[in-house]
């Protein structure tokens, strides 16, 4: 079988553990030599210094730097010259959704939120994420591809498994912040889409040291709220519980506390709110998560995990029952 080179990736040689002197190699300066001959096969130059560093990695690492340019910062690359990384902390909101229940007395916002679309995340959230087998894909993340690198070939996580597994809308509206929200335009968010004062707001964004609130401070605000409520009131509620449930799933990031505000403005016109393509906004943050860890140093994995540890089980199925993956 001949060895498989995609992505500059070989496959041929035989596993081995590396030598000490193997490891101590992490960087050499090498020439690019002329073609001995005009009749030699050519191969295409890809405008690199002669003196290019290049990453003398493992068998089964990338033998061609032009695709996979910042492997020597990932942490496989370190895994293989003998720097371990203890298991990846995971930010998994699972059980904060049972927090807020939307129950019979409180069916209005129930109402709104099916129309939203978003209703099934609602449901669908794992309590508990396996800590060894996110951490183990994870060093198998390649960003530059985005794609896990598996010893049998590359796969990755689709629109259509995202629409398989979340039962969220793939298309719509895309989206998209022009620029990073203010601390004021974010107290004024508050305000105007939630109704609290403008103490209030100050005070909560103060806290966290962004334009962020606390999933806490949602609930403690929002959470009792129910139909003999005031319109008013049951508006305000609906947009809270809706910023609260994209916080704990599609947009959970590494704060592990709070949400950016910024996604309340998608919800200022409750009508509208199905009309976002969430899938493929929850997709790319989840994109965005997996690169940021394969760096070394980062000891967190957010977005929704859900996501990742459905879509493994659904490709992996025996690593559901795996005792080294609980």
């Amino acid at each position: 079988m001949s060895p498989r080179t995609r992505g500059g990736y070989t496959s041929s040689a035989p596993r081995r553990r590396p030598t000490g002197s193997e490891r101590r190699q992490r960087v050499q300066l090498r020439e690019v030599e002329p073609a001995a001959d005009r009749d030699s096969v050519e191969h295409p130059q890809h405008d690199r210094d002669e003196t290019e560093e290049v990453f003398e990695g493992a068998p089964g690492g990338p033998i061609d730097r032009c695709i996979l340019r910042s492997f020597h910062k990932h942490v496989a690359a370190k895994i293989w010259l003998g720097e371990d990384r203890a298991l990846l902390k995971l930010v998994n909101h699972g059980a904060k959704l049972q927090l807020w229940e939307l129950d019979a007395n409180r069916s209005r916002i129930y109402e709104t939120v099916q129309r939203s679309r978003l209703a099934p995340l609602i449901s669908c959230s794992h309590r508990i994420a396996s800590r060894p087998m996110l951490s183990a894909f994870c060093e198998r993340w390649q960003p530059e591809t985005t794609t896990f690198h598996l010893p049998f070939g590359e796969m990755t996580i689709t629109f259509d498994d995202v629409a398989s597994i979340l039962h969220i809308p793939i298309t719509g509206s895309m989206i998209s912040f022009s620029q990073p929200l203010r601390v004021d335009d974010a107290n004024a968010l508050l305000v105007e889409l939630l109704g609290t004062t403008d103490v209030e707001a100050s005070r909560e964004t103060k806290q966290c040291r962004s334009p962020s609130v606390r999933l806490l401070w949602l609930r403690e605000n929002f959470s009792t709220i129910t139909d003999v409520s005031s319109d008013d009131d049951i508006e305000f509620a609906t947009r809270a519980f809706l910023l609260h449930l994209v916080g704990c799933t599609l947009f959970a990031d590494k704060s592990a506390t709070s949400v950016g505000v910024v996604y309340l403005g998608l919800f200022r016109d409750l009508s509208m709110v199905g009309s976002y393509a969430w899938g493929a906004a929850c997709l790319a943050f989840m994109y965005r998560q997996l690169t940021t860890a394969t760096r070394f140093k980062v000891r967190e994995l957010g977005g929704y995990l859900t996501l990742l540890q459905a879509w493994i089980y659904e490709h992996f199925p025996e690593m559901f029952s795996s005792p080294d993956f609980l």
